[in-house]
């Protein structure tokens, strides 16, 4: 079976994150509605990360199989044009190898916590930063951050329900930089934690505001318990950046594979009814837009079928 790699787009205000879900439109059920609407087939789009809600993404990853080939410009249109009105948007489709997963073959991931350090709250960037009114000390943020990079049991930073195996991971950077008004925290992994990114945005702000020493970041990472970290900071100011993909260890591929496992069986658990964690297929469509038609709004089941 041919299989694409797809590169997305996405303002994850009112979306109930990547996963599929009943209680709301996803990123990854938006997708598999879009598809079956062009070419008929119901598939499973596999995404390189879950982000939760209200996270953005710049560039996710996913790859997905078709029972028959395509012109990648036309399946990037083509889902692009059923997707509308979403915040969403494919950016590129290509054809990869049957051995290309989305989220197994990736070597790292970029993500970028975006805080707003004004009074006035924000108009234009609502939803996409997080507004800390008190003015933040960035050098000591800078200086908390350093303990948190290298390879380290990051269990205080890790959420309660987090299905990784292990706690412990390789952060390759965590680097702050002022932005005009804003702070932008930039973290470099290959692979991370839930709510990694938010509970070390969250930490670095009581740093900011001179309620931790720089030195107590690395009292907490060293507690290895989620109590003795800071808050976990607000869904909109994360955005997922960049998957890259490349060479990469035999060993890091089992320990994602293993992770991999415990979420299916976590999936299967809830598709069938069970937990709480909202994780049940969603079985709304995404709205079409009749108005304004491009390239996609002329395809139907018959481009996949004779492509």
């Amino acid at each position: 079976m041919p299989r694409y790699k797809l590169t997305i787009e996405y303002d994850g205000t009112g979306l109930v994150g990547w996963q599929r879900q009943a209680n709301g439109l996803s990123v990854q059920g938006a997708l598999e509605t879009a598809i079956a609407n062009f070419c008929g087939e119901a598939v499973t789009v596999h995404g390189a990360g879950r982000t939760d809600a209200g996270v953005h993404a710049l560039a996710q990853t996913a790859h997905l199989d078709l029972s028959r080939g395509v012109i990648p410009e036309v399946l990037r249109n083509a889902i692009n044009h059923y997707l509308r009105p979403a915040a969403i948007s494919v950016l590129g489709a290509e054809a990869v190898s049957e051995d290309f997963d989305a989220r197994l073959s990736a070597t790292g991931r970029i993500y970028l916590y975006r805080i707003l350090n004004r009074r006035a709250p924000p108009a234009l960037e609502r939803g996409r930063v997080w507004r800390v009114a008190p003015p933040l000390d960035i050098e000591a943020m800078r200086e908390g951050a350093r303990h948190l990079i290298g390879h380290h049991d990051f269990s205080t930073f890790r959420d309660s329900l987090c299905q990784a195996k292990s706690p412990i991971k390789t952060l390759e950077t965590l680097e702050l930089r002022r932005a005009g008004e804003e702070i932008h925290i930039e973290a470099r992994a290959r692979s991370f934690l839930h709510h990694q990114v938010r509970n070390m945005a969250g930490t670095l702000k009581l740093v900011g505001l001179g309620r931790w020493h720089p030195d107590e970041v690395a009292h907490a990472l060293a507690a290895r318990d989620r109590r003795a970290g800071g808050p976990t900071a607000p869904p909109e100011g994360l955005y997922l950046v960049e998957v890259r993909y490349g060479r990469r260890r035999s060993v890091e591929r089992s320990s994602d594979m293993a992770d991999q496992g415990a979420e299916e069986e976590v999936d299967k658990h809830h598709e069938r009814g069970g937990g709480n964690r909202g994780v049940e297929r969603n079985s709304g469509d995404v709205p079409l837009v009749d108005e304004d038609r491009d390239q996609g709004s002329d395809l139907d089941s018959r481009a996949c079928a004779n492509a």
